[in-house]
C-alpha cells in the first residue's frame, strides 16, 4: 500500500501555485520582448509601406563583391576584438587559461548572443558553465562576466556620447531635442568610471552591492576595447549602405548607436525589427526618402554578414574540432563536450527559423525557371509545404536536444537531411541545404552526447522558449505579409498552383502547415497523462530502494528508510531520488542513489522536468563534489552550504598529545563498566520501549522537538530497519544510535543519537570512539560524522555575497543553532572535511528556498524558531 501524505504537509498543486505573482514576474520579460517585437514589425511595415520584397532582394544580390569581402574582414576583426573581453577579464583576476580554449569559448558565446540576443543570459551562461569546468570559482566567473559586460556597455556609452556631442541629430528624429543632455550623461559614465579608478581607492557602495574600482589602465582598456568593437560593427554596416545615402560617417554613427541602444533596451532577441525600424526612421528623417528598399537591403545584408556568418563560422569550428575528436587526433576536454548539446540545440533552432523564413518568401525567378523544366509542379508544391513543417519541427526538437534526448537526436538528424532535400526541390536553395547538411554532418557522430531515453513529450518548455517559438512563427507570418502585400487576397488564392504566380499561395499554405504542427504538438502535451500526486513510500517501494541503498557509496542514502520523503525511481529501478516539497521548493535529499551513472544522470533531468511542469523549483541538498557535473549539465548553480566530516578509519587512533583527553575519557568509562553493543535490525523492535524512555528524557532535557528530512526521528518503524548501537553502563542502557552501514564497506555512519541526560559525562565521545574502532575492525573505510552547516565558507572581501553571509551565520548564529560548537566537536576526531553543496536553478528567490529547506528539516515553520 502507498501511504497518503499527512494533512500538515503542503498540498502539491496548491502549494506550488500559491505565489501567483511569481508567474506574472516570469511572464513580464518575455511578454515585453514580444510586445516590442510586434511594435517594431508594425513600425517597419508603416515605414516601408511602398517597398516590395523584390526590391530589397534585388539590392542584396546587387552588392559589389569588394564591399562584401571588406565587410566580412571587418566582421572578423570585430569578433577578434570581442575575444579581448575575455582575455582582459581573466587577466584582471590573475587567471590564465589556454589561448585556444578562451578564444573558442568567447567566439561561440558572442556568435550565439549576437545572433539570438539576451547577451548577458546566453554568453554569461556559456562562460559560467565552461569556466567552472576549467577550474575557476563561481566568484571568479562572475568577475569575468561582469568585466565583459561592463566593457561592452562602457564602450557603447563612450562611443554614443561622444558621437552625439559632435554630430547634430536631424530635428525630425524622435527625442532629437534631448541630444545634448543624453550625450552628456552617456559620456559622463565612462569618464566617471575612469576618474574613479584613478582617484578613489575605496569600493563604491550601491545599495547592497559593493563595486571595487579597477586600475586606471584596466578601466581605460575596458572603454577602448568596447569602443573599438562598436566602431568596427558600425563600419561593417556603413560599407553596405547604398551610395545614395550620403550623410557622412558621423551622422551614420549617431543613428547607428541610437538604433543599437534601442535594440538592446527592447530585449528583443538580436534587436530584430527594433534596430531596423530605428535605422529606417533615422535615415528617412535625413532626406533619404525613396531609399527605403536599399536601406532595408543593406540591413538584411548586415544581418547575414555580421550575425549569421559568424554563427556559421562557429559551427564549422566546433564541427571540425568534434570531427578531429571522433578521429582520435584531438582528445575532447569535458568543457568542450559539455558545450556541444546546447550548441547543436541553438543551431537547430536557427535552422528551423531559416526554413520558416524561406517558406514565407518567394524563390528567385531564375531558379524557378530551371525547376519548371525538370520538376513536376506537385513536387514543388509539396516540397515547399513540408519544408516549413520541418522547420517548425526543428524549433520543437531544439528543446529536446538541449535536454539531451536520444529521440530528439535521431529525429533532428532525419529532419535536417529531409529539409536539405526539400530546400533544393522547392527553389534550389542550396544555401539552406548546405547549412542543414553541415549541421547534420556535425550532429551525426555526437550520438553519445544525447543519452537520455525519455519521451519527447517529457521535455518541458519554459515560458521564454515557447515565446521564442511563437516569435519566430510571428516573424514568418510578417514576412508573408510583407513579401506579398501587393497581392490581393481572396479565398481562391489558397487553391492556386503555379510556377510563376504561386508564390503567395505557397507561402500561405506553408505558414498554415507550420502552425498546425505547432498546435498539434501543444495539444499532445496538454493531453499527456497527468503528473501523479506525491505519495510517501510504502513497504514495497522501500524494498525496491533497499538494495540500492546498501550498495551505494554514501551511507546517508539510508535516510530514504525514514519513509517521510517521496521516492522517484528511474524506469528500470537502477537509481532513485528522495525528495519532499515545501512551498514551491522541491528539495531532493542528497545525490541520486544508485551505482548506474546513466540512470542517475537521467533522474536529475527527470526530476527537474517534473518540477518545471508543476511550476516548482528543483533543489538538491547536500550534494557531493564528485557529482557536481550532474547539476552543471542541467544548467543549475552550486552554492557551498557547509562541510561533512569523514574519518579515514585505517589511520584513526587515540595516540598523541592531541587525543589525550579523549583517551583518558574512554579509559575511565571502560573501567566504570561502560561497553558498546551492536544489535541487528531484527532485534530492535523488542528494545523500542527502553529506547523511547531514553529519547523522551533527552528531548525534555534539551527542550527540542523532533526534526526530519535530513535528520532521523524517533519512529519505531524507521528504527527497526537499521542496526542499533547500544551503550550500556553495567546492566543499564544509557545511550543508543541507529547505524547506517553499506554492504560495500565504503562508509559507516549514525543518524538518531540519544542518551540519558543524567548519564555519565562523555558518553557520546565513548560511543563515537567505540563505533569507529568497531567499524575499522569490520573493514569499513570511512566513518561519517555528518555535516557542519556553513563550515568552510569565506568572509573575505573578494568572496561572493553568499559565502560571506554563510560565514557570518557560522560565526554569529549561535542564537539559532550551535554551528561553531558542532564543527568544533566533530573536529576533535581529526576528520577530513569535504564540501557539500546546494544545487539550485538560476533566478530563484534564494532566501525563500533556504526558508523552505529549514522548514522541512525543522518539521514546519514553528520548528524553525525553536532549537
Amino acid at each position: 500500500m502507498v501511504e497518503q501524505r499527512g494533512a500538515d504537509a503542503p498540498e502539491t498543486e496548491e502549494a506550488l501555485t500559491r505565489p501567483r505573482g511569481a508567474w506574472l514576474r516570469r511572464l513580464a520579460g518575455p511578454l515585453l520582448s514580444v510586445g516590442m517585437l510586434c511594435l517594431a514589425l508594425w513600425a517597419l511595415r508603416s515605414l516601408a509601406s511602398q517597398v516590395s520584397y523584390r526590391e530589397v532582394a534585388r539590392y542584396v544580390h546587387g552588392l559589389e563583391n569588394h564591399r562584401i569581402v571588406l565587410a566580412v574582414l571587418l566582421t572578423a576583426a570585430s569578433y577578434g576584438v570581442m575575444t579581448l573581453y575575455d582575455w582582459f577579464g581573466l587577466a584582471s583576476i590573475g587567471r590564465k587559461l589556454p589561448r585556444a580554449q578562451v578564444t573558442l569559448i568567447s567566439f561561440i558565446s558572442y556568435a550565439f548572443s549576437n545572433a539570438l540576443g539576451m547577451a548577458l543570459l546566453i554568453s554569461g551562461s556559456i562562460r559560467y558553465r565552461f569556466y567552472i569546468q576549467a577550474g575557476l570559482s563561481t566568484a571568479e566567473v562572475a568577475k569575468v562576466v561582469l568585466y565583459c559586460t561592463a566593457s561592452f556597455w562602457l564602450g557603447l556609452f563612450a562611443l554614443t556620447g561622444v558621437t552625439l556631442l559632435l554630430v547634430p541629430v536631424p530635428p525630425t528624429v524622435p527625442l532629437a531635442g534631448w541630444r545634448i543632455p543624453v550625450a552628456i550623461v552617456l559620456t559622463l559614465i565612462p569618464v566617471l568610471w575612469l576618474a574613479g579608478s584613478h582617484v578613489l581607492r575605496q569600493p563604491l557602495r550601491l545599495w547592497r552591492w559593493r563595486v571595487s574600482w579597477p586600475s586606471t589602465s584596466t578601466a581605460a582598456r575596458q572603454i577602448l576595447t568596447g569602443a573599438v568593437d562598436w566602431g568596427l560593427a558600425a563600419w561593417v554596416l556603413y560599407l553596405l549602405m547604398p551610395n545614395a545615402v550620403d550623410t557622412g560617417f558621423g551622422h551614420f554613427m549617431a543613428i547607428f548607436v541610437l538604433a543599437q541602444i534601442a535594440g538592446l533596451v527592447s530585449h528583443v532577441p538580436g534587436g530584430l525589427g527594433v534596430f531596423e525600424a530605428v535605422m529606417l526612421a533615422g535615415f528617412g528623417a535625413t532626406g533619404n526618402e525613396g531609399l527605403e528598399a536599399p536601406i532595408l537591403g543593406a540591413l538584411a545584408a548586415y544581418r547575414l554578414i555580421y550575425y549569421f556568418l559568424p554563427l556559421c563560422a562557429a559551427t564549422v569550428v566546433v564541427l571540425a574540432r568534434e570531427a578531429r575528436g571522433v578521429a582520435g587526433k584531438v582528445p575532447l576536454a569535458p568543457w568542450f563536450t559539455g558545450l556541444l548539446p546546447p550548441f547543436f540545440a541553438g543551431l537547430t533552432l536557427v535552422s528551423g527559423a531559416v526554413l520558416l523564413f524561406s517558406g514565407a518568401t518567394s524563390a528567385l525567378p531564375g531558379r524557378m525557371e530551371i525547376l519548371r523544366h525538370v520538376l513536376p509542379l506537385p513536387v514543388l508544391e509539396f516540397s515547399h509545404f513540408f519544408a516549413s513543417m520541418v522547420g517548425m519541427l526543428l524549433l520543437i526538437l531544439a528543446r529536446g536536444l538541449q535536454r539531451r534526448l536520444d529521440a530528439a537526436y535521431v529525429l533532428t538528424l532525419v529532419l535536417l537531411l529531409l529539409g536539405a532535400v526539400l530546400s533544393l526541390l522547392k527553389g534550389i536553395d542550396y544555401e539552406e541545404a548546405t547549412l542543414l547538411s553541415l549541421l547534420a554532418l556535425g550532429l551525426a557522430p555526437a550520438h553519445r552526447l544525447f543519452y537520455r531515453r525519455a519521451s519527447l513529450f517529457s521535455a518541458t518548455f519554459s515560458v521564454g522558449w515557447i515565446i521564442a517559438i511563437l516569435a519566430v512563427l510571428g516573424c514568418a507570418g510578417w514576412l508573408v505579409s510583407f513579401s506579398y502585400k501587393h497581392v490581393e487576397y481572396s479565398t481562391n488564392l489558397w487553391w492556386e498552383f503555379s510556377f510563376y504566380h504561386g508564390g503567395a499561395p505557397r507561402a500561405l499554405r506553408a505558414l498554415v502547415g507550420a502552425t498546425a504542427v505547432g498546435m498539434l504538438f501543444a495539444l499532445a502535451n496538454l493531453i499527456r497523462p497527468a503528473r501523479p500526486q506525491l505519495r510517501l513510500p510504502g513497504e514495497e517501494e522501500l524494498a525496491r530502494a533497499l538494495p540500492l541503498i546498501k550498495h551505494y557509496s554514501s551511507a546517508q542514502a539510508h535516510l530514504a528508510l525514514m519513509s517521510d520523503k517521496t521516492l522517484l525511481f528511474d524506469s528500470e529501478s537502477k537509481a532513485f531520488i528522495m525528495y519532499d516539497v515545501e512551498g514551491r521548493s522541491w528539495v531532493a535529499m542528497g545525490d541520486p542513489v544508485g551505482e548506474d551513472e546513466d540512470a542517475r544522470r537521467e533522474l536529475v533531468w527527470t526530476f527537474r522536468e517534473q518540477c518545471e511542469r508543476a511550476g516548482g523549483w528543483p533543489l538538491f541538498y547536500q550534494v557531493r563534489p564528485q557529482d557536481l557535473d550532474l547539476y552543471l549539465e542541467v544548467g543549475m548553480n552550486l552554492l557551498k552550504i557547509g562541510e561533512e566530516a569523514r574519518v579515514k578509519l585505517d589511520g584513526f587512533n587515540l595516540d598523541g598529545k592531541s587525543k589525550k583527553v579523549l583517551r583518558n575519557t574512554i579509559n575511565k568509562l571502560t573501567r566504570d563498566g561502560m561497553r558498546l553493543e551492536i544489535v541487528a535490525a531484527d532485534r530492535v523492535p523488542a528494545l523500542i520501549p527502553q529506547l523511547k524512555t531514553i529519547s523522551d528524557a533527552w528531548m525534555r532535557d534539551k527542550g527540542v522537538r523532533e526534526k526530519g528530512f535530513s535528520l532521523g526521528t524517533f519512529d519505531p518503524a524507521y528504527l527497526a530497519r537499521t542496526p542499533m548501537a547500544l551503550v550500556w553502563k553495567g546492566e543499564e542502557l544509557v545511550a543508543f544510535a541507529n547505524l547506517f552501514l553499506t554492504d560495500s564497506k565504503e562508509e559507516a555512519s549514525v543518524d538518531l543519537m540519544r542518551h540519558l541526560p543524567d548519564g555519565t559525562s562523555g558518553v557520546m565521545d565513548f560511543m563515537f570512539i567505540e563505533l569507529m574502532q568497531w567499524a575499522r575492525g569490520e573493514g569499513y573505510v570511512w566513518f561519517n560524522l555528518g555535516m557542519a552547516p556553513f563550515s568552510g565558507l569565506q568572509n573575505r572581501r573578494t568572496a561572493p555575497l553568499w559565502s560571506r553571509l554563510g560565514a557570518l551565520v557560522f560565526g554569529r548564529g549561535e542564537r539559532f543553532y550551535n554551528f561553531r560548537g558542532l564543527h568544533k566537536y566533530k573536529d576533535k576526531f581529526d576528520p577530513e572535511w569535504e564540501p557539500r553543496y546546494l544545487a539550485v536553478p538560476a533566478g530563484i528567490a534564494l532566501p525563500l528556498v533556504l526558508a523552505n529547506i529549514a522548514s522541512l528539516i525543522s518539521g514546519g515553520l514553528s520548528g524553525m524558531v525553536r532549537r
